[in-house]
């Protein structure tokens, strides 16, 4: 069996921490290099529900995607939620690494993953890594659907294979608009309009899209104005952590270590219900006479 250090030299190898944002915190929360590791468990969000789902499973190593600590902190009290995890953790000899905005970028990475599970057949990054020189690494990917479909097509296709949550899919434009090619970014992407604009793209899919950057999105001039479908952000995160999962079982292979690697399928979206508008009178999208 290898041991803690191995493991997350091999982590580094497929998500080098250098490639992650300055404002990020990526790497190893807590751990003993030296301890083996039989067991890891890959997962969306470092919270207790799914620390628990660790300890259950025996594992030694906990990877998730988003970082436990953010910002700093000055205290680990188990008093505090997010203390609570360190020291469960801690007392069942479980490490924590996170893999953040450096598999974002990477090769594959989370939009890969994201345009996997949606079946699209990937053209390239919709923001290129400029240290990349075969020009595969970056943020977002550019796609094509598998065949045209209308938006309010693509928004049910989307809906039906990405993991379920009570948000669903919303979509923004024609519900009858034609799309044929399509932006993905795995988790909050309304910071990248113009990149998808620049590319061309029909839509845009998604996650945690704001009132007034859609609303300047889809307003925007031009040939043909840009759809949206916003997706739960841990729906457009959740199919990295099969990818990552089969990533190091690949390494484990090689290396001869019979690793025993598990994907959470614990849904760890904030929002847990959905109710559909019964308003009392039907608005229109345009302009009509004073009422």
């Amino acid at each position: 069996m290898p041991v803690l250090s191995e493991v997350l030299t091999a982590l580094d190898a497929l998500w080098p921490p250098e490639r992650a944002e300055g404002w990020d915190a990526v790497g190893t929360v807590c751990g003993d290099p030296d301890a083996e590791v039989r067991r890891v468990l890959f997962a969306v969000d470092p919270v207790q529900e799914i620390v628990d789902e660790a300890v259950q499973l025996g594992a030694d190593l906990l990877v998730t995607h988003h970082p436990l600590y953010l910002r700093g902190t000055t205290t680990v009290a188990a008093s505090t939620f997010k203390g609570k995890v360190v020291h469960t953790l801690i007392k069942h000899d479980i490490a924590l690494h996170v893999a953040h905005t450096n598999a974002d970028t990477a090769d594959p990475g989370v939009s890969d993953a994201l345009a996997g599970a949606l079946d699209l057949r990937i053209l390239g990054p919709l923001v290129p890594d400029p240290s990349d020189p075969e020009g595969r690494r970056g943020l977002g990917r550019i796609c094509e659907l598998p065949h045209p479909m209308t938006l309010a097509e693509f928004a049910s296709y989307a809906a039906a294979r990405l993991p379920a949550t009570a948000q669903g899919i919303r979509a923004a434009g024609d519900p009858e608009r034609e799309i044929r090619t399509v932006a993905v970014s795995g988790g909050s992407g309304d910071s990248l309009f113009a990149d998808v604009r620049a590319a061309g793209a029909d839509a845009f899919l998604t996650a945690d899209l704001r009132h007034h950057p859609a609303s300047e999105a889809t307003q925007h001039t031009g040939a043909s104005p840009l759809a949206l479908l916003d997706a739960a952000h841990w729906a457009t995160e959740w199919p990295w952590c099969e990818q990552a999962a089969a990533q190091l079982d690949a390494v484990s292979d090689r290396h001869g270590w019979g690793l025993r690697t598990h994907v959470s399928r614990t849904v760890t979206d904030p929002w847990t219900a959905h109710a559909a508008s019964t308003p009392v009178f039907t608005p229109t999208h345009t302009t009509g006479a004073p009422r």
